[in-house]
């Protein structure tokens, strides 16, 4: 099953954590890497008013996995942990390591640990920019529109560059 993953990170060394993420993923023997989009560098979105002036790279990964998605947040959590990503009871603190769940093939979950499609996606140009890099064409379940008409549809504001650092 495709699963579209968006990477972020907005504390260390951000493009080495991003490719700290990226490894983690390659190295499980049941995921595969199937695209990836370029990084940008993008405005905090709803954090604490503190951490305004740190700015995160993000980008989306494609994998394909017969894993079940609930095992995969579960390793994910695993995997943000491993790279020093505290749990704090504040959302949207600073964190070395972010991965979320896009979407799961056709799926729809929705559980008190994993809601698929990400129920925010669609409103985050950080996410919907560098998935309509590689995936313009998709219509996630729920939607009627393609990623790419979505992408058009949002302000330009919080700003989402490509990142000049790769």
């Amino acid at each position: 099953m495709e699963i579209g993953l968006s990477i972020g990170c907005n504390i260390g060394d951000r493009a080495a954590n991003l490719h700290a993420i990226r490894s983690a993923l390659a190295s499980a023997a049941d995921i595969e890497i199937a695209a990836e989009s370029p990084i940008y560098e993008t405005d905090p979105v709803d954090v604490p008013d503190e951490h305004a002036d740190k700015p995160f790279l993000n980008a989306v990964i494609i994998v394909e996995s017969g894993v079940a998605p609930t095992e995969l947040a579960a390793r994910f959590r695993a995997i943000e942990e491993r790279l020093g990503r505290p749990r704090t009871d504040v959302r949207n603190t600073p964190r070395p390591a972010d991965i979320d769940i896009i979407y799961a093939g056709d799926q729809r979950i929705d559980t008190p640990r994993l809601t698929v499609p990400h129920p925010r996606w669609r409103q985050r140009r950080f996410v919907v920019q560098p998935l309509a890099d590689i995936r313009p064409d998709l219509v996630l379940p729920g939607d009627t529109r393609t990623v790419a008409e979505i992408l058009l549809t949002l302000p330009d504001t919080p700003k989402v560059v490509r990142y000049s650092g790769q």
